[in-house]
């Protein structure tokens, strides 16, 4: 017997730069991993404890979210058409102000249900309250990297709390939810911030997930303030010390990018495409970074900055922003862009052994997806459609760690309804802006 049989399915392959599909071919799982891939109708369906008819849907393996703030959906729509610092200073930090440990709780779930329509199967999520967060990802039947925010300002007791956060946390959900430590940036944490935060990840054996180097100005008023930039304090600091998560890094230089390449420990950039557009804040040079052998992880950032937590409209701004700032059409190919969104965000989430590749060993986060739609039509280039053309409506049926949690677009884990009936209440007092100040203020 097997627990799981989805039957009748084209079945996506990436080896190297090369993107292919399998047609007509059978997955069965046994626990919360592949057993076999395997040509279709080989195996009797009564020898299945749960079936999953395919009908020539795509599977491929569910999408990484390498970083976002889940939570924020709360606030969607609050920070339009301003610049980076105003949707700091006169928006978010004061919204957030308003946050209620409960709220991330209800929150973390919308965005969930969110992700998981897109075919979101894990998520790096550095946030606050994320005992919160946590239970609302044992609720959903999703994986989590889950970090604790902290600011500098804000004291160095935060980093023994979001130790002990990240001890309660790791592993648990059957292995479902990681941890790691998550102070915010360089321009929000002092040296003696982030020295002390890198020693205590490498006292518990964690990570690090931070923000660095968000835009060339960033990197520039550092280098004036103290002639390092954001990426080399990160290093005088040790915070390369464990393996990081380097959120954005769009202003890194190419001697930045060098030092990365260099390093001993595991070290990926969550690339947020959408936000940056948005926020003007610039496009990186992913062609460049790859070539030195850097991961890149697709992130949807937050909500605010984003509108939406969909890693297709990720997929498709990162090809085609870099052939933009290259000027050259050839540079982040069809087979890179879905390199980058499977196996390398699998590697930037710390997980790349696991996860990012449906074959036998793999744990079982399969995505179903539907390419019969009229945006899809002639399907004449599977792989360029998947690229340029998908949408989140197009995935049917989401499987993480085995198990069900949507099928044909019907969630079997988070109740819409009851999240809603949770959320609306709260929203006169969440979007308020006229407190006294905010959490913090926007100063790199």
């Amino acid at each position: 017997m097997v627990d799981l049989l989805i039957r009748n399915v084209d079945v996506l392959q990436i080896q190297g730069e090369v993107a292919s599909v399998v047609q007509s071919q059978d997955i069965l799982v046994f626990g919360n991993r592949i057993s076999a891939i395997q040509r279709s109708g080989r195996l009797d369906p009564s020898h299945a404890r749960n079936v999953v008819e395919g009908n020539g849907h795509l599977a491929m393996p569910g999408f990484i979210n390498a970083h976002a703030h889940v939570p924020m959906v709360l606030w969607r729509g609050l920070g339009e058409d301003v610049n980076l610092e105003s949707w700091f200073n006169d928006y978010i930090w004061h919204l957030e102000a308003n946050l209620e440990a409960e709220e991330v709780f209800w929150g973390m779930q919308l965005g969930l249900l969110e992700m998981i329509e897109a075919g979101i199967t894990a998520v790096s999520d550095h946030y606050w309250h994320m005992d919160y967060a946590a239970r609302a990802v044992e609720r959903a039947g999703t994986r989590a990297l889950l970090g604790q925010a902290m600011f500098g300002s804000n004291g160095m007791e935060q980093i023994e709390e979001t130790a002990a956060f990240a001890a309660r946390w790791q592993n648990q959900a059957g292995g479902r939810i990681r941890t790691i430590l998550a102070p915010h940036a360089p321009y929000t944490c002092d040296d003696g911030f982030l020295t002390a935060s890198a020693r205590q990840a490498e006292r518990i054996g964690s990570g690090i997930h931070i923000h660095v180097a968000e835009t060339v100005e960033q990197t520039q008023a550092s280098l004036a303030k103290r002639g390092l930039t954001p990426i080399e304090v990160l290093q005088h600091c040790g915070i390369f010390n464990v393996p990081t998560i380097l959120a954005h890094a769009v202003g890194a230089t190419s001697a930045d990018l060098e030092t990365l390449a260099e390093l001993a420990q595991p070290t990926g950039i969550a690339h947020c495409p959408k936000t940056y557009a948005k926020l003007a804040m610039g496009v990186p040079n992913l062609v460049e970074a790859r070539k030195m052998g850097i991961s890149i992880g697709l992130g949807t950032d937050g909500a605010v900055s984003n509108n939406t937590l969909d890693l297709w409209e990720a997929m498709r701004l990162t090809a085609m922003g870099q052939k933009q700032l290259t000027g050259d059409a050839e540079n982040l190919s069809i087979p890179q862009a879905l390199t980058i969104a499977s196996k390398e965000s699998a590697k930037v989430y710390g997980q790349g052994d696991e996860l990012g590749d449906l074959a036998e060993g793999k744990l079982a986060d399969i995505i179903l997806v539907d390419l019969s739609g009229t945006h899809h039509l002639p399907l004449n280039s599977v792989t360029a459609s998947l690229v340029y053309n998908a949408r989140a409506g197009d995935v049917r049926t989401v499987i993480c760690d085995g198990r069900i949690i949507m099928r044909e677009r019907e969630h079997l884990t988070l109740d819409k309804g009851e999240i809603m009936e949770n959320i609306l209440p709260r929203m006169a007092r969440l979007r308020r802006r006229d407190n006294v100040g905010g959490i913090q203020r926007y100063n790199p």
